[in-house]
This record gives C-alpha cells, structure tokens and sequence, in this order.
C-alpha cells in the first residue's frame, strides 16, 4: 500500500533534453544546516505522500469497470498529458503552505538544471560569481562568433585573395588572405568545419611569400592538403561574408510567462488572460507595447497583418538590437485547449524565458514542456524590510536557471540578487536574456546541430566558389552545381549559395532528426505541430541568420 502510494502522489517527470538525472551540482557541497533543512524539506513535499491520501479498498464491480474504461481513456490521451509535470491537490496544498519561504525556483526531482543562486544561497557557489564589483559596466553582450566579423572588417574593401580546398581529414577549407601594407603583415582566415581561425604574421618572418597551403598550416598543422583552388569569382566576397556573419544576429524574441499565485503547472500559467496592474508595470520596463498590425520592426514570427497572433505585444531596441517578446498573456486564448498551442507554438518554439511572479509560489525549471527551451529567469517584486507602509514596493528579486549543460553566463546578479531600480532592473535583464540565448546555443544537441549547419554550408560555399571560378576561367563548370547568371538554367534546387542557404534554413526534417524529435511524415512549415510539440521550421540552421529571416517563425 506504501509503495502504491507513493507512486500515486509521485511527481510526473517533464520531457527534457536537460534532464539528465542526478542532484544539481550547483546545490551539493557544503551547504549550511538551515538551507540543507530548507532545501530537503521542499523536495520532500515534492516526493512524500500525502498524510490525506485515503487507504486504498476493494472496489466493487462497476467500480472497476469504470476504472477501465478510466485506464483506456488515460492510456489513449496525448502524449504531452502524460508527460506533464501534475502536483496533486493535497501536494499541492502542502507545499504552498511554506509561503514566502520558498525560493523562486525550484529544481526538478530528476535533476539536469542548475540554479542562480543556488538553494543553498551560498554566493561563493554561484556559477555566474564575478570577483569584481558589481555595476552597470559589467554588462557586458556576449558575442555568438567573435570571428565572424572579421572579413567583413579587414578583408572586405581590401585587395585579398580567397582559396579553397578539399582536405582528406578536416573536409572543406576555405582560406582568405589579405597583404596589409601598412603594417607589413599578412592577415589570414582558415574556415573549416568547427570553427574558423584567424591570424596575423608579420611579412618579416618569411623570406617569400608563404603559399597558401604554408598559411593554412600555420594556423591548423593537421591541414594535410598539398594545394588550394585560387577563387577568381567576382562576387566571392558576397557569399564568403553571408557564410561568414550567418551566426550574426541583430535579433532575438523571448518567451515572458506570467505565473500568478498557486500555479504550478504549465496549464495553469499558459491560462492566464488577465493583466494585473504589477505585471503590466513590469512589462513597460522590458520595453513599449505596440500594435501589431502594420508593424515594421523585428516581428519575432508574430504576424503583422491578420491578428492571427494578437493585438499587441512587447518589443524594444537595446544596444542596436531588437528583441520582440512573445507574452502569454497577449498571444491568443483558445478556449477548451487546455494545451494552449497557439502560445505554446511561440513560446516553446522560444530558447529563453523571462518568468514574472505574482506572490510565492516557485517556478520548477521543467514545467514547462519545450525541446527548445533551456533557461528561465524568474523575477519577483518585494517588499524590503527598510520599507515602509508608503513604499512603492519597487524592489525586484531575480533567480536564473538553465539545463546543465548551459555554460555560466553574465552579468553576475548582485548580493542578495534584488534590485531597487526599474533602469538598472532592466539593463541587466535585457543582458542577461541575450547572453543566455547564446550560451544556450553551446548546449549538447544545439552545438552538435550546429556543427552540421556549418558543415552543410561550408560545403556549399567551398562548391559554389569553385564552379563560379572555373567558369570565370572559362571551364567547364562541375556537374550538379547550379548556376543562374548568364542565361542559364536552373535545376530543380539550384539557385547559387545564397538561395541553398535560404532554402537550406527552411528543411525541418532533419533538425528535428538531431534533437531527437521524430519526424513528422508529410509536415510542412506553419503546420500546428501535434499534442503541442514545439514548432521549428529551421533546419540545418535552426537559429542561423535570424537577423534576416528568424527562421524559427517568419519561414
């Protein structure tokens, strides 16, 4: 009867790539008697049955023919519903009598997030810690690809040459030089399938020239081609720097969830249609709420011209950047849909989320059910204790979670992680949510996904570049490359480099193939994908290009 139980006021596991098993690492150690007390007490309530449960009796007949038919009805429901994170009522109850002791976030009994702060509230633990102080200027914006921008910088508008080659081993090269006479050196880009390198070498070092081959191994001695293909096409710069800045982007959307007093499951939250005065206090510091319809800036998917995705929503320019936030609250309510997919579509389909809590009750890091989703960043108003009756109650509490696999991202949160000022509030939100977004982008499967999109591209510019060249030269151009200047036909899928990019960003299959996800006989983009999987219309390049086409939504 015990184990049965248990078993029946057992808290569901949520489906995550991050779940990975295990304690989170970032609450382990030596933590200190009162928030091991607190920490254990929390996750007890999570795990222990209830004290209300009633005991178990025999049924009688129609009883258990009623079961049955229960046992059926389960068994033929949606996946997503047997996968939801569920806190039974007395569970539930229980655990939101703790009140204000609880912590913003909470981790999931299967472990694979890590928590800032962490629950312990050891600040010496915190994975985000800077030993230096805390102010506005330690806000800085991570850079997705530091390299990215160098062609365009050194390379562009300079005499340079451009080489390419197919190597045994690391596959496709593609090698740009450039003399710069005034400082006497030879500035050198080697893009291969991981990354691209890039170096500088003083014209002194050598007696002549190196060769081509000599400068690529100079920056990768496993380079073992023993000669590079000169590129004579005229617009290689063009396609070699869309190749190059695909990882550059001047656009984000996040997820803003609103999660009101005793809610703990992801239908509950998604559920929300009213605004409080608070919440629409907070969102006017993320940014200003516009119309969509005939909105010309960064759409974030949102659709401008039939209300299919609302009225309104929440967007800003930050630092020369864009970022549309898909709110829940202001994207379309269907009623009876207690999956709500037409927030889910946009929300899951989103890599970061901000979390707006009214009262006490946590947020548990996988509630809510995304392959996409890796990090949320709760925040709270207080009331301080210095406060008094006639204070604005302007003070804001943040926590950040991510997946394990997530690499610690800045700024740091302050000492207790409160925040007095809506200014200062946010810059560090505003920084904190890009910053995750690209560090997210380091996680197992969206690193391992983005090494093909590089490999799948690298491969089209290094064959593009090659059967452009020869034609310059007059040769004959190399079966299967398509071509589209000069009259000629186009084959079904041809189209030049930045056509198979574009086209390329469009293909789901084969994404959805690297994340685990299966795939979806006969799907095509904007299908409502099924028991509210997350939509993705990219595919080799799930994110690539996103400042000028956001290939999550406006493919």
């Amino acid at each position: 009867m015990e184990g049965r139980n248990e078993k029946l006021f057992s808290r569901k596991r949520s489906f995550t790539f991050g779940a990975y098993g295990g304690i989170d690492k970032f609450i382990t150690g030596n933590e200190s008697s009162c928030a091991e007390s607190m920490g254990h007490s929390i996750l007890d309530i999570l795990d222990s049955p209830s004290s209300e449960a009633k005991p178990l009796t025999s049924a009688p007949s129609s009883q258990k023919v009623t079961e049955l038919f229960a046992i059926i009805e389960k068994l033929q429901g949606s996946r997503l519903d047997e996968q939801r994170c569920e806190f039974p009522p007395p569970l539930r109850t229980r655990l939101l009598k703790i009140g204000d002791g609880l912590p913003l976030i909470l981790p999931p009994k299967s472990g694979g997030y890590w928590i800032d702060p962490p629950l312990d509230r050891h600040v010496e633990t915190s994975p985000t810690l800077s030993q230096g102080g805390f102010g506005l200027e330690s806000y800085d914006i991570m850079e997705r690809d530091s390299e990215a921008k160098v062609y365009q910088e050194f390379f562009r508008h300079r005499y340079h040459h451009s080489f390419t080659a197919c190597d045994p081993s690391l596959g496709p090269l593609v090698l740009s030089v450039c003399l710069e006479e005034e400082e006497n050196r030879l500035r050198v880009i080697l893009r291969m399938k991981e990354c691209s390198i890039h170096g500088t070498f003083s014209v002194s070092l050598f007696q002549q020239f190196p060769t081509a081959v000599e400068l690529a191994k100079m920056l990768c001695s496993s380079v073992s081609v023993s000669c590079f293909e000169a590129v004579s096409y005229l617009k290689a710069p063009e396609i070699i720097m869309a190749f190059d800045e695909h990882r550059v982007s001047q656009n984000f959307k996040f997820g803003v969830l609103y999660q009101r007093e005793g809610q703990l499951t992801e239908e509950d939250i998604l559920s929300n249609t009213e605004e409080s005065e608070e919440f629409l206090e907070f969102l006017s510091i993320l940014g200003q709420t516009v119309k969509l319809q005939g909105f010309t800036g960064f759409r974030g998917g949102l659709d401008v011209s039939h209300g299919q995705t609302g009225n309104e929503a929440v967007f800003t320019s930050f630092h020369g950047r864009e970022i549309m936030f898909h709110v829940a609250t202001k994207l379309p309510f269907t009623e009876g849909d207690t999956q709500q997919l037409q927030r889910k579509r946009h929300i899951g389909n989103d890599i970061v989320a901000l979390v707006y809590q009214e009262g006490h009750t946590p947020f548990i890091s996988d509630v809510i059910r995304s392959h996409f989703l890796h990090c949320f960043i709760a925040v709270r108003r207080i009331k301080r204790e210095n406060e008094g009756e006639g204070g604005d109650g302007g003070s804001f509490q943040v926590s950040v979670t991510a997946r394990e696999d997530v690499p610690p991202f800045g700024p740091p949160l302050p000492t207790p992680p409160i925040f007095t000022e809506g200014s200062v509030l946010r810059e560090f939100l505003l920084t904190k949510l890009i910053n995750a977004e690209i560090s997210c982008y380091k996680a197992e499967k969206f690193s391992r996904l983005e090494l093909r999109t590089r490999s799948s591209l690298l491969e089209a510019l290094r064959s593009e570049l090659s059967s452009r060249s020869q034609c310059m030269l007059g040769e004959p151009s190399l079966p299967g490359i398509p071509l589209t200047e000069g009259g000629r036909s186009v084959p079904e899928g041809g189209g030049g480099f930045i056509e198979n990019f574009k086209r390329a960003i469009r293909v789901r299959s084969h994404s959805f193939d690297t994340l685990g996800v299966p795939k979806k006989a006969g799907s095509v983009a904007g299908q409502r994908p099924k028991d509210g999987e997350s939509e993705q219309t990219s595919s080799v390049g799930y994110t690539e290009m996103r400042g000028q086409t956001s290939p999550q939504d406006d493919l």
